[in-house]
């Protein structure tokens, strides 16, 4: 334009301002406001919206908002609406949607009529900020004063409902939504099915899955993948895969997600052949597993002992360049120090503080419980009071670990200390402990000691397990206790 000698005015500059702001060189769009001011030339509402707009899709939100009180607080400059639809939009991506309820003042007071759009900005925000009751003004508002809600109102609305359990009130807005004639969209009805999948009411969902299909509204994969999640929940995995087949004879193709809940569940149910038989075809047909899918895998095959595959399993893992999460490393060393593989877990977990995952106290739980399983106390005790010098706090299940591990070796006098220093040390006794400790005692025939603690342990309102409970019966019946005794075990 300028070799041509053509000048240039605002509008060809807000063109200008709109490209550059679209390609996320906004260094450039100030460029062309510096060059407009030096033309002599006036920036209007839409130089300035438009430059608010380029800063919130840069994630600038905070100068885009110090713009706006720049320009049109302080200046006076009249907004648009688009300017606060944008600027609207971009306090509540900050998770100022508070701030953005007071603009919605301001604009009201400035005599600018409001619409659904800015309404739906602020409700959706709230919504994610779980502030429902919130919202629900907002949309009574909107009501009351003739602006109408569409089905993006409701789908934020319903959806917050769900998430907060609200499954009733979920309903009655859903219901109403129809009443009025907005139309439910997909997304609508996959929250709904979402919703009551997860509170069990899976034949419901599938009936709803069925009128969508009929009103022919296509479910999309999020809608198959919650109606497969549901009748995983319940452990009917032969109707979870039905719905599974049926998604690419529908026109939908599963994903990742479809794929980890089908696994999901056949671990869980601890059908792990089918798990892995799925997860090879899942590779077949192209779709790359995430460290969920491995996760999960080497969780289910670490539990039902099919220790070899879970290696292969994490194996394949690095291959696929994906680095294991603390989830697939605790369900190894599970695994291991469950089927007495103690020399493997103890690699395992050097190799987990390698590769600079920090061990926290479930790690450390499995792996002082499996030493003590194979009898090796003394690595265990040293790992176990090791664990404050490396800023880990034992856990109540750790000094029941321990405890039992002593108990088991003969230790008494040392696992009685172990037991009474946790409290010193601000881990209070839970009646796991308390059992554990008397269960130790009976074992090694301390019947004084046996009583002291099952005083204390009444005193304290915990009840003895099946396990003490039983040695209780098997002492009793030797004739080797008091009356004491026997009055204690009536309140057990």
């Amino acid at each position: 334009m300028e070799l041509l000698e053509i000048h240039h005015n605002v509008y060809t500059l807000n063109i200008l301002f709109n490209c550059f702001c679209r390609l996320h060189r906004m260094d450039f769009g100030f460029s062309v406001l510096g060059k407009m001011l030096k033309l002599g030339i006036e920036p209007d509402v839409i130089t300035f919206s438009t430059l608010i707009n380029g800063l919130c899709i840069g994630g600038n939100v905070a100068q885009a908002v110090r713009l706006f009180d720049d320009v049109f607080v302080r200046e006076g400059c009249q907004p648009n609406f688009f300017t606060y639809n944008t600027i609207v939009n971009g306090l509540c991506k900050i998770g100022e949607a508070t701030r953005a309820v007071r603009l919605l003042r301001t604009i009201e007071e400035r005599g600018c009529a409001l619409n659904t759009i800015t309404y739906n900005i602020i409700i959706d925000s709230l919504c994610k900020d779980n502030h429902v009751t919130e919202a629900l003004k907002l949309f009574s508002e909107m009501s009351g004063k003739g602006i109408p809600p569409d089905v993006v109102s409701y789908n934020c609305l319903i959806h917050a409902m769900c998430n907060s359990c609200q499954w009733k009130e979920a309903t009655t807005l859903f219901n109403e939504m129809v009443a009025t004639n907005c139309k439910p969209d997909v997304i609508t009805y996959s929250v709904v099915v979402d919703a009551l999948c997860k509170e069990g009411r899976v034949l419901e969902a599938q009936d709803i899955l069925e009128r969508v299909i009929q009103q022919g509204i296509e479910p999309n994969i999020v809608t198959y993948n919650s109606l497969m999640d549901g009748y995983c929940l319940r452990g009917e995995m032969d109707e979870a895969r039905k719905v599974f087949n049926s998604i690419t004879i529908k026109g939908c193709t599963p994903d990742v997600f479809s794929y980890n809940i089908i696994i999901n569940g056949y671990c869980k149910a601890k059908r792990i052949d089918e798990a892995v038989k799925l997860f090879h075809e899942m590779t077949r047909n192209g779709l790359i597993p995430n460290v969920v899918t491995f996760s999960t895998l080497i969780n289910g095959t670490s539990q039902t002992g099919r220790l070899a595959v879970a290696q292969e399993i994490f194996k394949e893992m690095y291959a696929y360049g994906l680095v294991p999460d603390v989830i697939a490393y605790s369900s190894s060393l599970y695994g291991l120090c469950r089927h007495g593989h103690i020399n493997e877990a103890l690699g395992f977990f050097r190799a987990m503080q390698s590769s600079g995952l920090e061990p926290d106290i479930v790690h450390y739980n499995i792996l002082i419980d499996g030493l003590c399983l194979v009898g090796q106390l003394k690595v265990a005790r040293k790992l176990f009071y090791a664990l404050t010098v490396k800023g880990v706090h034992p856990s109540v299940y750790t000094y029941s670990t321990m405890i039992k591990g002593l108990c088991k070796e003969g230790l008494l006098n040392e696992a009685y200390e172990l037991f009474r220093k946790m409290e010193v040390d601000g881990c209070m006794r839970d009646s796991c402990s308390y059992n554990t400790v008397i269960q130790g005692c009976l074992h090694n025939n301390d019947i004084s000691q046996a009583i002291q603690i099952l005083h204390e342990m009444v005193q304290k309102g915990f009840s003895a397990d099946t396990s003490t409970a039983a040695m209780v019966v098997d002492v009793l019946c030797s004739d080797s206790t008091g009356e004491c005794f026997c009055v204690l075990v009536q309140k057990l």
